[in-house]
């Protein structure tokens, strides 16, 4: 959704880097293309206006004449700014005293009330809440009828005492407002503890819309009345938003489509505007596709400097404690990490939804955006496929897996044996990977670990290197010390280690410790005296 707009921010911080000081010329230059990535986002203009208002009065300020590095202080000015535009603080749901909470979702037709309502209540079900969705859209062909549907599948309750209509030619009946006040008293009598009520929309604002959602306020007062507004409105979302904040009063703001291509100035104008804030966020077509909006984290996003927080909590809603604990026991044994535990580990990754979204949530991943959106997510579909066409002994013996083999699971899993073959390569790397993490040498490569590439990896020796024979010091006492030193390591060196007898035991052998052997974790067992 803010691809554009993140593009166009960070190739603009860009130009600051390696300044030690910043003219006003420069501050003007900067403000100057953050309005214009602003106004190519679609976001209001008097939103537009207001924003680098108050960025060209805080970079011209002592903050940033005084700063260290000014160019970090103009993008941390430019992230308070946007989580302000945002709304502030992350604002969570207002739950009534006495339930049941009734929520009404408000907004235009085809901006995705009826399959956020699903999304809001599998998302409050998932929280340990009762919600029930009550159809109070009786003019919408079917709306009733997806309701139904979604609420199966969010495995939600829904109240839907009238039909509604099935096509454009049929003329509404029934009455939204009381079904929406018997939805309410359905609940109190079956102790739901919220209550979800779908209104009707219109393809555009009009009086009687806005009269019957005003009647429906009025009839079930509501605790939250959310605005659902398309993240993909453009200019128009500002009017749109203050038309439904006169007629019904709105208390926050829910944004579908986040997931599309449009600019996203629908997001930066409304909250703004309107003062509400931004409660919630559909990122996708799926039921879990739903989110609590933090403008801090979506100003992270907006500035190319991920979101791993969300990332935490997604996964922390996913992952499987069993099946952690059991590989991280795994890990702690030093045992060999086999193609049954990649498979699990698999399943668990996909558990948290597209590999796309989450490794754009991952800090830089703008740079690598093009790769990202090329990726295949059938590709993990293959790699499974390939594990599946295994043996169960070739899974947890993988160094039987000869030529004659990959062939035939190349042929079960309807891949190339090049494709078998690449996998294999890449899992005798994780291999490798694993072990030398388990023996505390920690990732291969990383500096300040040890390990090959790492700070504590043995390096060639260079003209500058220092000779393990002698010394280099300049100070004779140093220097005569060093080498008496070096002597008696080597006089300890040249000593025998095992002292005892060959055979049978001698008289030190009650002292003998095997923890100073440094043997491999377990093998202790196979030292009984």
């Amino acid at each position: 959704m803010f691809n554009s707009l993140s593009d166009r921010l960070t190739a603009t911080f860009k130009n600051l880097r390696g300044k030690g000081r910043l003219s006003e010329a420069d501050v003007d230059a900067t403000v100057r293309e953050i309005r214009r990535a602003l106004l190519d986002a679609d976001v209001a203009v008097p939103v537009v206006r207001e924003f680098t208002a108050s960025i060209r009065e805080r970079a011209l300020g002592a903050e940033v004449a005084a700063a260290l590095n000014p160019a970090q202080q103009i993008v941390k000015i430019v992230n308070e700014e946007l989580k302000d535009v945002l709304g502030g603080a992350t604002r969570r749901i207002r739950f009534a005293k006495h339930p049941p909470t009734v929520i009404m979702l408000a907004g235009l037709q085809g901006a995705g009330k009826t399959t956020l309502a699903g999304k809001l209540g599998k998302w409050l079900a998932a929280q340990g809440h009762k919600p029930l969705l009550v159809a109070a859209d009786l003019q919408r062909p079917n709306a009733v009828t997806q309701l139904q549907i979604v609420g199966q599948r969010a495995g939600v309750g829904v109240y839907a005492p009238h039909p509604g209509t099935t096509s454009d030619a049929d003329v509404p009946t029934g009455d939204p407002v009381q079904v929406a006040r018997d939805g309410v008293t359905e609940a109190r009598n079956k102790l739901h503890d919220i209550v979800i009520i779908d209104t009707a929309g219109r393809l555009g604002v009009d009086a009687e819309m806005m009269a019957q959602a005003a009647d429906i306020r009025a009839a079930t007062s509501p605790d939250e009345v959310l605005f659902v507004i398309d993240a993909m409105i453009g200019q128009d979302a500002v009017n749109t938003a203050l038309a439904f904040q006169e007629g019904v009063a709105f208390t926050g703001v829910v944004l579908s489509k986040l997931d599309g291509d449009a600019r996203g100035g629908a997001a930066l104008s409304v909250a703004s505007v309107t003062g509400q804030p931004v409660m919630f966020a559909s990122t996708g077509e799926g039921l879990d596709d739903f989110e609590l909006f933090h403008p801090d984290r979506m100003a992270g996003r907006i500035l190319d400097m991920g979101d791993v927080l969300s990332l935490i909590e997604q996964a922390e809603r996913s992952w499987d404690k069993a099946e952690a604990d059991r590989m991280a026991k795994k890990f702690a044994d030093q045992e060999d990490f086999t193609f049954e535990d990649f498979l699990a580990q698999m399943q668990q990754i996909r558990k948290m939804g597209s590999m796309k979204k989450m490794l754009m949530m991952m800090p830089g991943a703008a740079g690598i955006r093009e790769q990202l959106e090329n990726f295949d997510e059938r590709e993990i579909d293959r790699v499974e496929a390939i594990v599946r066409s295994m043996t169960p002994h070739e899974r947890v013996a993988s160094k039987i897996i000869n030529g004659s083999r990959r062939a035939r699971i190349a042929r079960g899993s309807g891949v190339t044996v090049s494709e078998v073959n690449q996998l294999m390569e890449r899992f005798t790397q994780a291999q490798k990977m694993m072990k030398q993490m388990a023996r505390g040498g920690g990732v291969p490569g990383m500096p300040g670990m040890a390990g090959p590439g790492g700070f504590n990896s043995p390096r060639k020796k260079g003209k500058n290197a220092k000779s393990a024979k002698g010394s280099r010091s300049g100070n004779p006492a140093k220097r005569a010390q060093e080498l008496a030193a070096a002597q008696a390591r080597r006089e300890r060196g040249s000593q025998p280690v095992n002292t005892g007898a060959a055979f049978g035991k001698d008289a030190g052998a009650e002292d003998f410790d095997p923890a100073a052997l440094n043997l491999p974790a377990g093998f202790e067992k196979f030292l009984g005296k």
